[in-house]
């Protein structure tokens, strides 16, 4: 089941942790524990067969609408092209402040894109995913300059073979910006916690399949 935290404090204090230290809700230290491996490389153009999300007529004077599409590219992955999730996180540098399009644009993840990508690769699969509110009410309310959101990443992987099985799973903690009222929401700040998901038994090719229940990285760290 999902892994939550305890309200939306974690958004108040100081702003939210870059996503990209954040994994299962705990935060990387800064001396890894391991030699760092080369930067993953970029994935490759999008082909005619892509399945990518792509939101239109977004309304970016709405916090919500903004970041519900953010979510939903930042974790549209298509494994043929992506090499990990931080290209789905490009994707949706479109709706970014541009300090943080700046940042994400000039990070290179430094590791493998885990066991669970590697299991969505070897069918070619893509994602969708059902993004839901995950407010329970103790969020900031919403200022002339900042906007605060939680949502629950609910996704389904689909193989080209025809494979279908769990997709990414999380709580998104979103904070938005604008330079004023009426003026357009940008993303400038992402926190990520996944939800655990359960080891396949070799021995029951069945316990792969997608669960009827809920429920990482992330993107941001994803959705990388």
């Amino acid at each position: 089941m999902l892994a939550t935290v305890t309200g939306v404090a974690v958004l108040t204090a100081c702003g939210l942790e870059d996503h990209r230290e954040t994994a299962g809700g705990s935060t990387a230290t800064s001396e890894p524990p391991f030699t760092p491996k080369a930067p993953l490389p970029s994935g490759k153009s999008l082909g005619p067969d892509a399945h990518v999300p792509s939101p239109t007529g977004v309304d970016e004077t709405d916090a919500t609408a903004v970041a519900e599409a953010w979510t939903e590219v930042a974790y549209g992955y298509d494994t043929k092209y992506d090499t990990g999730p931080h290209d789905a996180v490009l994707r949706s540098a479109r709706w970014f402040t541009a300090a943080k399009a700046k940042a994400e644009r000039s990070y290179r993840p430094a590791s493998g894109a885990g066991e669970q990508w590697n299991s969505w690769a070897a069918h070619k699969a893509w994602t969708t995913v059902d993004v839901e509110p995950d407010d329970d009410g103790d969020a900031p309310s919403d200022s002339a300059r900042d906007a605060y959101r939680a949502l629950f990443v609910d996704g389904t992987a689909h193989g080209r073979d025809g494979w279908t099985g769990t997709g990414p799973q999380a709580t998104v903690y979103v904070k938005l910006v604008r330079a004023g009222k009426g003026e357009p929401w940008r993303v400038d700040e992402v926190r990520t916690v996944e939800a655990a998901i359960p080891t396949p038994d070799p021995s029951n090719p069945a316990s792969a399949a997608t669960p009827t229940a809920p429920l990482p990285p992330s993107p941001s760290a994803r959705p990388e």
